[in-house]
């Protein structure tokens, strides 16, 4: 007999579910993700035991005709493709045809459905991939699934679910990221004691976080948009079996971004609060998250990261959808033009608008104290704390299918409380058909963002008043105290002036009367060897001095003495701990930074009053007066609503 045979249907489902489904929340994901392409409006989310014992997904979508329901179950059955042509242009959540046989494999499952033009619907069991009993049902148009005893007949899966706690608050991220995308439909989630999520629909994003989060985060994120044509270059081929007369090439199409991005003082130690949605499908993209740190890049530390939600629009022949079993990850057909448009999206927005940090704010506010969109669940009695994946640095490998599955469905969830703010019982009558509508209900409570942001645009204002400790710079303005901190205010100054000699070749040196001698160890000596060339352009004429020496005869203006060795050998510090692939933009801001922060004006250092207004005229004309390159802020400001606050005035 031979060693190759063919796979039952049962094993081959199961096998699909390891891939598909590997916890209650990528139940979730599928069900919810075939609800919203079935133009449901209410999705209603059950769960118990964390989603163990009990997921029940509610919609009001067109649901199916009885043939419809019976061949769902079917592997790679599915109403969104017809041909391969089609994978080219997908654009509905779903499309494989996967999610549903392999639910019903590791699960009890009953669906219930009707489509709207049915007189009766059907009611569906199986049991471990085995059909029990199909009856007809009445039942309301849309569509009911309830799954019971997830992976009962897969031990080994099952016992590698975490706490329920965990498990619910993987599900309650997923479905809270999906109401984010879709503000115009109505969700909710609710588990046996709680309900977690009440969100009824809106007019717009911001009115969703409001209504989520409050107004405490949304004050603290600043709105992006923008969009650009894709180049017509970068359109598919038509396929080799197609005509050329039968084939219309698509048009190019907008790639469109829109979203929320946090101010420099908003910080967190990990990536968990970036949220990526490509025509509202919830992705972890790595060229997406690089193009997020290289905007960010010396205006937050490097070991800190913003707060992003984005959503991006582009046709559907732009990017691949096809790539990932889960499909939480794409690939695009145009990367350069994408990484590069969103990064110099959020880098506009930070330019345009030049956030001030709050004096107050700035006092409470740390990486490890900032609100995040998805505080964390608190756990139940005699269960262990869970907490938010690790994630890997730029410089790793790219993150294996089970490191990008485990990131995005991830995110710290929110905490097992209702989530129903003051003005949600009208919005809950609006969607029964007995109150005001959802934008007149929310429009008096939402807080017009901007109507009293802080901006350094009024930098060139200030008129200082005097040093506190020779350190710190005293101003104001009509809008309140400022203080200055004067060597990250220099340091900015000189970095931003640094890019731009470095552009054009200019860099200002000067020449050593004696050469200075540095000593490296051997592996710094091929670091050196490696950067050399880039050292030259930024002002350094450095040359090797015998085996594990050498002499430094030119350096930027502003380097002398011990502060030019510092700088040396921070640069090949930095080169020795980052990748030894870093890119050449990389490697220029490092180098920038570093000359940047040793020829600054330094604290404990007096200034005169016509050095200090040089210095504010200076920071004002600089693209991100809001952090030095390390990303330590340079101004805050004691607003005068703040003044008259503290002083009983108002």
């Amino acid at each position: 007999m031979g060693r190759i045979r063919i796979l039952s249907d049962q094993v081959a489902n199961q096998i699909a579910a390891g891939e598909v489904v590997d916890r209650p929340a990528s139940v979730v994901k599928e069900l919810l993700e075939n609800a919203l392409d079935a133009g449901a409006t209410r999705i209603r989310v059950e769960v118990e035991g964390g989603g163990r014992k009990l997921i029940r997904i509610t919609d009001n979508g067109h649901g199916m005709m009885r043939d419809d329901a019976l061949l769902a179950f079917e592997r790679h059955a599915t109403s969104k493709i017809r041909s391969s042509d089609d994978l080219l242009s997908i654009a509905t959540l779903g499309f494989r045809g996967e999610a549903l046989p392999s639910i019903a494999s590791i699960a009890r499952l009953e669906m219930e459905t009707r489509a709207e033009d049915e007189a009766s619907g059907t009611r569906i069991e199986i049991v471990g991939g085995k059909v029990m009993r199909v009856d007809d049902a009445g039942v309301p148009s849309g569509t009911t699934f309830t799954i019971r005893d997830l992976f009962f007949n897969t031990p080994a899966r099952r016992k590698f679910l975490k706490a329920e706690t965990t498990e619910l608050s993987h599900v309650t991220a997923l479905v809270t990221h999906y109401a984010l995308a879709h503000p115009d439909k109505h969700f909710e989630l609710h588990s046996a004691t709680h309900a977690l999520l009440v969100a009824p629909p809106v007019r717009k994003a911001e009115e969703r976080i409001f209504q989520i989060f409050g107004h405490e985060t949304l004050d603290q994120l600043l709105s992006m948009a923008a969009e650009r044509p894709f180049d017509r270059a970068g359109l598919p081929e038509p396929p080799p079996w197609r005509r050329d007369e039968d084939y219309a090439a698509p048009e190019p199409g907008f790639l469109r971004i829109k979203g929320f991005i946090s101010k420099p003082e908003l910080q967190k130690l990990n990536r968990n609060s970036i949220y990526i949605f490509v025509n509202r499908r919830l992705i972890r993209d790595r060229l997406i998250l690089h193009a997020v740190s290289e905007a960010y890049r010396n205006i937050l530390p490097p070991t800190s990261f913003p707060v992003i939600l984005m959503f991006m629009e582009m046709p559907p022949h732009e990017v691949d959808v096809n790539v990932h079993p889960a499909k939480t990850e794409v690939r695009f057909r145009q990367q350069s033009l994408v990484h590069d448009f969103v990064r110099d999206s959020i880098r506009n927005t930070l330019i345009s608008t030049r956030p001030a940090a709050g004096f107050l704010a700035a006092l409470t506010t740390n990486p490890h104290a900032t609100p995040s969109l998805l505080p964390s669940v608190s756990p139940m009695p005699g269960e262990p704390e869970s907490t938010p994946p690790a994630l890997m640095p730029d410089s790793e490998p790219p993150l294996n299918t089970e490191e990008v599955a485990e990131f995005t469905l991830t995110p710290p969830a929110l905490p097992p409380v209702e989530v129903r703010l003051p003005f949600a019982d009208a919005l809950m009558a609006e969607a029964n058909g007995t109150g005001p509508t959802p934008q007149h209900a929310c429009e008096a409570d939402i807080p017009v963002q901007g109507e009293q942001a802080a901006s350094l645009t009024s930098l060139s204002s200030l008129k200082p008043l005097g040093q506190l400790r020779e350190s710190f710079i005293l101003a104001v303005n009509d809008e309140g105290l400022w203080i200055i901190d004067q060597h990250v205010a220099h340091e900015r100054v000189l970095f931003e002036k640094l890019l731009r000699e470095r552009d054009v070749e200019r860099v200002q040196h000067q020449r050593l009367l004696m050469p200075l001698l540095v000593e490296l160890l051997p592996h710094q000596m091929v670091l050196f060897s490696r950067i050399n060339a880039e050292l030259e352009r930024n002002g350094f004429e450095v040359e090797p001095f015998g085996p594990r020496t050498i002499a430094v005869k030119a350096a930027p203006v502003g380097l002398e003495g011990k502060e030019l060795e510092r700088t040396l050998m921070e640069v090949l510090e930095h080169s020795e701990r980052e990748d030894q692939a870093q890119n050449l933009e990389t490697l220029r801001t490092r180098i920038a930074a570093s000359i940047a922060c040793h020829s600054a004006i330094k604290i404990n250092f007096p200034l005169d009053p016509v050095r200090m207004e040089w210095l504010l005229a200076e920071l004002a004309k600089t693209d991100h007066p809001t952090s030095c390159p390390h990303g330590r802020p340079i101004v805050l400001r004691y607003s005068w609503k703040d003044i008259q606050r503290a002083f009983q005035r108002i």
